[in-house]
């Protein structure tokens, strides 16, 4: 996904910076990474409190293959909701949640 297409999606959100990370992307909203562009595929940031709201939504957690001796390596990113694609009012929401997770995960 290039640049523009990440600023047109979060655009509800406000303004967002991408930088290159991991081979992918982060997307960041006043400084904070809400997102992550992984495999041509965007993830949003979850956490304890969020995540079951995107289990709810049968979004799927961003899962790498890490160290041989470690096995899968679960990250606390998940699919965009299938809804928000198609929705610039919904997809706000889920990016604004994002952002909160991320604020939570700078706390502690």
């Amino acid at each position: 996904m290039d640049d523009d297409a990440i600023h047109d999606l979060f655009a509800g959100l406000g303004p967002v910076t991408i930088k290159r990370m991991f081979g992918g992307k982060g997307v960041y909203h006043h400084g904070v990474v809400f997102a992550l562009e992984v495999g041509d595929e965007i993830v949003l940031k979850a956490d304890g409190e969020s995540a079951p709201l995107f289990a709810e939504q049968g979004c799927r957690q961003w899962v790498y293959q890490g160290h041989s001796k470690r096995g899968p390596v679960a990250m606390p990113y998940w699919s965009i909701p299938e809804a928000a694609l198609d929705d610039p009012d919904e997809m706000a929401i889920w990016a604004r949640r994002a952002f909160e997770a991320g604020l939570r995960s700078q706390k502690k």
